[in-house]
């Protein structure tokens, strides 16, 4: 695996040397990001990028579908209830069919497989991620939750088998895209760039009243139900700062999120001399997913394009932590270290969970991953079983929290 910045993003590099298409597992085909990097893959052509396995949970006629359209050799449901109507649809096709959480390895693992795009929700796809780094494959990598729960045993994989990994996240696509010809000397500071999402302009007395509906509502972004809602807390960008150190590298303390409503420049690096590197562009996720793809190609599929003189103003602010303290709370589990960003993870995925059922509140998510946080001891992270037990432990603990209101 080749090193930058003392982290594990690739530099750039001549282009493959088999000069074929990339040959691409998708993990969650269903998605927000599994649905955008299949109309990416079919924008950028069959000699750049063809799919060779579909993964999602359920959704069987969609996968099916997916399956037909790309001409996949494999697809699989983790929901093993799902494999028969999946199998039902697809008979009669070449496509073989798998069920289980094992197939997601499985096909990630497949040696006609060079590329595996990892968009499963939540840390689900883990094991999966892990396999394809050990077996030397470009992961791209568009689940934050992977690297926030075992950014150790991610990034060792990744060494030790050789294998590329590349963000999907527009925020660290774009730190990616800065700092490419530097070295970690070079760079003083990275800031992230959140929108703010849908309650910026809220009371915390208006917050504490929030719907599903509300926390749904993202202001310009159009992504998951999981997803937003981290947006909607901000805890999605106290995970991107932990998933930062990384990918590149970087100390806690030079990281830092800045608000920024118009969510037209996705990320800053500031660099020794002081000089603060950007990359703008239009809220759409098909561009970081095309990069994470082809690169170090640069390749033009008819994307829709920012014209700076379309742009009125751009503002940023800081980050109210009073009103929004998830941030903060991600930054306490990467100082204590070990397990407890895996538990932060956890308790977070369940939290959310429960407010999206209308068990809990809004702000009840925050408080719910602050207790499981703060009652939790950190274990060493650097072994898979201990990483597991802690996502496990977090969840039981949500799950009595809330049952116990």
């Amino acid at each position: 695996m080749r090193r930058y910045n003392g982290a594990v993003t690739p530099p750039p590099a001549p282009r493959r040397e088999s000069g074929g298409p990339r040959r691409i597992a998708l993990l969650g085909s269903t998605g927000s990001i599994g649905t955008q990097t299949l109309d990416v893959v079919e924008r950028l052509g069959p000699e750049r990028a063809q799919v060779v396995a579909l993964t999602a949970r359920r959704n069987a006629l969609l996968v099916a579908e997916q399956a037909r359209k790309t001409g996949a050799g494999y697809a699989a449901l983790t929901d093993e209830g799902q494999a028969a109507e999946l199998g039902a649809a697809l008979s009669g096709t070449r496509t073989a069919v798998r069920a289980g959480h094992g197939a997601m390895t499985e096909l990630a693992m497949l040696p006609e497989v060079d590329t595996v795009v990892v968009a499963v929700a939540g840390a689900a796809g883990l094991s999966a991620t892990l396999a394809a780094c050990r077996a030397g494959k470009r992961v791209c990598i568009a689940t934050k939750e992977v690297l926030v729960a075992a950014g150790e045993l991610v990034t060792r994989a990744a060494r030790e088998g050789g294998a590329e990994l590349l963000p999907i996240d527009s925020e660290h696509s774009a730190i990616f895209q800065c700092i490419r010809g530097y070295g970690a000397a070079d760079i003083s500071h990275l800031y992230i760039t959140a929108s703010g999402g849908p309650f910026r302009t809220w009371t915390a007395a208006q917050i504490e009243r929030a719907r599903p509906e509300d926390a749904l509502k993202h202001p310009t972004w159009r992504m998951g139900g999981k997803i937003t809602i981290d947006s909607a807390t901000l805890m999605n960008k106290g995970l991107e700062v932990i998933e930062a150190q990384w990918l590149f590298g970087v100390p806690l303390a030079d990281v830092s999120v800045v608000v920024h409503p118009q969510s037209v420049v996705h990320s800053f690096a500031e660099m020794r001399d002081g000089g603060l590197l950007a990359q703008l562009g239009l809220p759409d996720m098909r561009l970081p997913i095309q990069i994470a793809l082809v690169h170090p190609e640069k390749v033009d599929i008819g994307l829709p394009r920012l014209r700076p003189a379309d742009i009125a103003a751009l503002t940023f602010e800081e980050p109210d932590h009073a009103r929004f303290p998830a941030i903060n709370l991600a930054r306490r589990s990467a100082e204590a270290g070990g397990t407890a960003p895996a538990t932060l993870n956890a308790a977070n995925e369940m939290a959310v969970e429960a407010f999206l059922d209308g068990r809990v509140g809004f702000t009840d998510i925050c408080r719910l991953v602050e207790q499981v946080l703060d009652e939790h001891e950190p274990m060493p992270a650097d072994v898979l079983d201990n990483v597991l037990s802690a996502d496990a432990a977090a969840r039981r603990r949500v799950a009595e929290l809330i049952d116990a209101k």
